[in-house]
């Protein structure tokens, strides 16, 4: 038990650090390289911190463990938008773009009810697991097209000035930053789930219920970190961009990488009720975020939300109301 609390406190650290190491990294590395922090945090920073969440699906997929494989994936979506959103909302309102309600909010949504349509048939194939990848590639591209797009605009502009700022000079110190956070999140949250899936064990807790909280809760916790830094340091986009992000990776990214190399077998009826509340919480963003503003009583919403799920899930550890009526 002690060595387990000595784990928890040295994945803590190690996520407590490597926040602050991302968030400077990328909203540093975005500056000189003349494209909006949003988009780093779409995709650099949100496929950084969704690494956890892609170890723990292939492991558990190779190893037979179908449930912790999609339970992971469900759960930590759950948790990116009611636990992170919620707390880091808490923490100071998080101003909106009006693009991520217009483009990347619903995208995250389609994708999302697309993902589930995928499960209906009691599997989600290789054949899916290769749209979900060519989706990701897609999604991945047309961040990069607008990336250029900003950074040859703002090439435009400082070419008149005669005091241009040498960027570059900096940038190689910043991705050192980037890659150090990413790397202290990633052992910080292995570190967390490992500690937490025996002492979960320990309770008799079945497995697809430990992947939706507690293994989906370690592998957030990169997340986390990184969004409650960039709130602190007031770069609210950098903090909705990775959660929006990071959902998105994990069903196109993980669960597709996942079922391309093992189909998933998948009991439509134990993960009826998760993959609704999944696209509940993400649906919730647009009218929560109608002023282009998640203020703190939203937030205080998501992460009640969120922690009545918790609870529903470890306490009713069964079959939900609404896979009884699927039977």
């Amino acid at each position: 038990m002690l060595s387990q609390v000595i784990l928890l406190i040295v994945g803590l650290v190690a996520l407590f650090y490597g926040g602050n190491w991302l968030v400077r990294g990328a909203s540093n590395l975005a500056l000189s390289l003349g494209v909006s922090v949003l988009i780093i945090a779409l995709t650099f920073v949100a496929l950084g911190t969704s690494m956890p969440e892609l170890l723990v699906s292939l492991q558990a997929a190779f190893s037979g463990k179908s449930d912790l494989a999609i339970g992971n994936v469900i759960g930590s979506n759950i948790a990116n938008i009611g636990l992170i959103l919620g707390f880091t909302g808490l923490i100071t309102p998080l101003s909106v773009k009006a693009i991520l309600l217009r483009r990347e909010i619903p995208i995250m949504i389609l994708v999302s009810v697309f993902t589930y349509a995928l499960t209906l048939d009691g599997q989600i194939g290789r054949a899916d697991g290769l749209m979900l990848l060519i989706a990701f590639l897609g999604f991945n591209a047309i961040f990069y097209v607008l990336a250029k797009r900003e950074s040859d605009t703002r090439e435009r502009l400082l070419s008149d000035l005669d005091d241009a700022p040498e960027a570059g000079l900096a940038r190689g110190r910043e991705v050192a930053y980037l890659i150090a956070g990413i790397i202290a999140l990633l052992l910080g949250s292995r570190l967390m789930v490992e500690s937490a899936v025996l002492l979960a064990r320990a309770v008799g807790i079945s497995e697809l219920i430990i992947a939706i909280t507690l293994v989906a809760f370690g592998t957030s916790l990169p997340e986390l970190a990184a969004s409650i830094s960039a709130a602190w340091h007031k770069e609210t986009d950098l903090a909705i961009g990775n959660v929006v992000g990071s959902n998105i990776a994990n069903l196109l990214l993980i669960l597709g990488a996942t079922a391309f190399l093992r189909p998933i077998p998948v009991a439509r009826a134990d993960v009826q009720f998760e993959f609704i509340v999944m696209i509940a919480f993400a649906a919730l963003l647009i009218p929560f975020m109608r002023k282009q503003r998640l203020g703190r009583k939203p937030s205080a919403l998501f992460l009640l939300a969120y922690c009545a799920f918790i609870a529903y899930s470890i306490l009713g550890d069964s079959p939900s109301p609404v896979a009884d009526l699927l039977q």
